[in-house]
């Protein structure tokens, strides 16, 4: 079963056509890649699902709902989640403060309730930075910077994340970790749509990878097709392979 379907998307921005027509799908404890050159359109079809921007034609389903015209805490309410491609914790706030925001009632005012503090080391020891959490942000390594935000996400209680950049800046040795740590959440019964650059790391990582460019569908396949694949190469870098 589908857990997300976007079907025929497109996003126009005054006269540019940023993602046309664009379909596809996640299926149940699915990892899929998201891939494509520098402005293809994947952050911007990351912002049309999470309800960030809205859309201007076709149609997004999460467990079978349209969500096509919710609002972004609306989409977080029904278990979607995204990792930002920026890391942005609030640095005068503890490790543990900035997960506890993103369990807060959904109001500008409630600064009560939200998780407790063992539902928080929880969430950090699912990406393991339970260590860190009584130090500031910017005492960290920024591995554990990037991880911070995967717990801010793990902290909504998705069902499904978005992640954008995941790997960034990291090393491959970092990289590798991370990953081995994302796959984790498919054992925990996550579905995942990953976005990087850092090929190897994502090829290794996902079931199955669609291309976008110049905001159109250009191919979709294993990690062994898409790097195989003529077109994908060519729209990459003309020719020399992914």
């Amino acid at each position: 079963m589908s857990v997300l379907e976007v079907d025929g998307l497109t996003k126009k921005f005054g006269g540019l056509v940023a993602v046309d027509d664009f379909s596809f799908e996640v299926g149940e404890g699915e990892i899929v890649g998201l891939i494509g050159p520098n402005g293809s359109g994947k952050s911007t079809v990351f912002n049309c699902i999470m309800g960030i921007y809205g859309v201007t034609d076709g149609a997004i389903r999460f467990n079978g709902t349209d969500i096509t015209d919710d609002s972004t805490h609306e989409v977080v309410n029904k278990g979607l989640s995204r990792v930002s491609q920026e890391s942005n914790p609030i640095d005068s706030m503890s490790v543990a403060g900035n997960i506890k925001l993103f369990t807060l009632p959904n109001s500008i005012v409630s600064l009560r309730g939200g998780a407790s503090e063992e539902e928080i080391y929880d969430y950090a020891a699912r990406i393991d930075i339970e260590e860190h959490l009584h130090e500031m942000p910017d005492e960290l390594p920024h591995a554990d910077v990037r991880r911070l935000e995967i717990a801010k996400s793990l902290a909504t209680e998705p069902e499904m994340m978005l992640l954008d950049e995941p790997f960034a800046g990291m090393n491959q040795a970092e990289i590798t970790e991370l990953a081995e740590q994302i796959e984790r959440f498919r054992e925990q019964g996550m579905s995942m749509v990953v976005v990087d650059h850092n090929m190897g790391g994502l090829m290794d990582l996902v079931d199955r990878i669609v291309v976008l460019n110049n905001g159109d569908f250009l191919a979709e396949g294993t990690p062994e097709e898409i790097a195989e694949n003529e077109q994908v190469q060519e729209a990459y870098l003309a020719g020399e392979g992914l």
